[in-house]
């Protein structure tokens, strides 16, 4: 069969032995393969055509050449296979829709399942709507309290800014009020003028030192059944008191018996040469002594006396002031 002639330029199918590819047609053959009935197969060409034939419009199949056999091309071309499974619902790249064919119909589109199963369920939009009025309800109910119980706080306020300051700035945290100390209460004294004297007792001013008015002391406190007694007025409360008593001795101790409301104490009030005078210097023998004594509210009297067992009967004494401390301490 002798190839058309397309053209001037048009290749003619090679003839003969000047088939470049006849050596595939041998090693066929050479391995035993055996031509296809009505020529053609894997390694052997099928009829010779022209190399460009004319096909009618909307035509498909293959030019020359193109022709597959088993999935191979002639001439040892190699026909793409699809190597992975075409996904669901994907288009094939190799597929033509059949609107897109000459006469083809038309195709409509495809429909999809809804993801939720076709249950009909979306996005919870009725929960969102309801949770949104909640928020703006809370907020504008918050508003009107603050509107509405603001207004009192701000006109306490501008009164305390208008002048006088409030109760809790007239007193800083760190100031404390101050304690107002217990008055005092001056507890009585006398001295050798305003004691009773019996027993050979006098007032005297020889010898210096004494710190009563003028230098006055009691003299004469040098013999037994001498005593000297101090009305006492004014005593707040009953209790124990520090009788104090200032006097003078010669260089030697001595001592007197006490009285209180006319009751002996215990313990006599104790005359000691606590100044360290020299015997018979009865001017650097001034000093200070104190005894205990229970004395009851209002009016009381202390009595000093010689009795026999006193050192003063055979000492003396000056007697220049008295005086009370409240407590035991001395």
């Amino acid at each position: 069969m002798t190839p058309g002639n397309n053209g001037e330029n048009t290749p003619s199918a090679p003839q003969g032995d000047d088939d470049p590819f006849g050596y595939l047609y041998e090693d066929g053959q050479a391995a035993g393969a055996t031509p296809p009935s009505g020529g053609g197969g894997y390694g052997y060409p099928g009829p010779r055509s022209s190399y460009n034939q004319v096909r009618a419009v909307g035509d498909r199949r293959p030019a020359y050449g193109q022709q597959t056999y088993g999935g191979q091309q002639a001439y040892g071309q190699q026909v793409p296979q699809q190597t992975q499974q075409q996904a669901y619902g994907q288009p094939n790249a190799h597929y033509t829709a059949p609107e897109a064919q000459p006469g083809g119909a038309p195709v409509a589109s495809p429909q999809y399942a809804p993801a939720d199963g076709g249950r009909g369920r979306g996005p919870n939009t009725k929960g969102l709507l309801i949770a949104a009025i909640a928020v703006v309800a809370v907020v504008a109910i918050g508003i009107g309290a603050a509107m509405l119980f603001g207004g009192g706080d701000d006109k306490k306020d501008g009164a305390d800014a208008g002048g006088k300051p409030s109760q809790a700035e007239s007193v800083r945290p760190s100031e404390k009020p101050e304690k107002k100390p217990d008055k005092k209460v001056e507890l009585p004294e006398t001295d050798a003028k305003a004691l009773k004297l019996e027993g050979g007792t006098s007032t005297a001013s020889d010898v210096k030192g004494a710190k009563a008015a003028g230098g006055v002391y009691v003299a004469g406190f040098d013999k037994v059944g001498a005593q000297v007694t101090w009305t006492v007025n004014g005593i707040p409360k009953a209790g124990a008191y520090s009788l104090r008593v200032n006097y003078g001795v010669p260089g030697k101790d001595s001592n007197a018996t006490i009285l209180v409301n006319g009751k002996k104490q215990t313990r006599p009030l104790n005359m000691k040469n606590f100044a360290h005078g020299e015997e018979g210097n009865w001017e650097k023998g001034w000093t200070n002594t104190w005894a205990v004594v229970q004395l009851t509210k209002g009016t009381n009297t202390v009595t000093l006396t010689c009795a026999q067992s006193d050192l003063c009967g055979t000492t003396g004494a000056n007697i220049d002031q008295m005086w009370l401390v409240e407590g035991s301490n001395g």
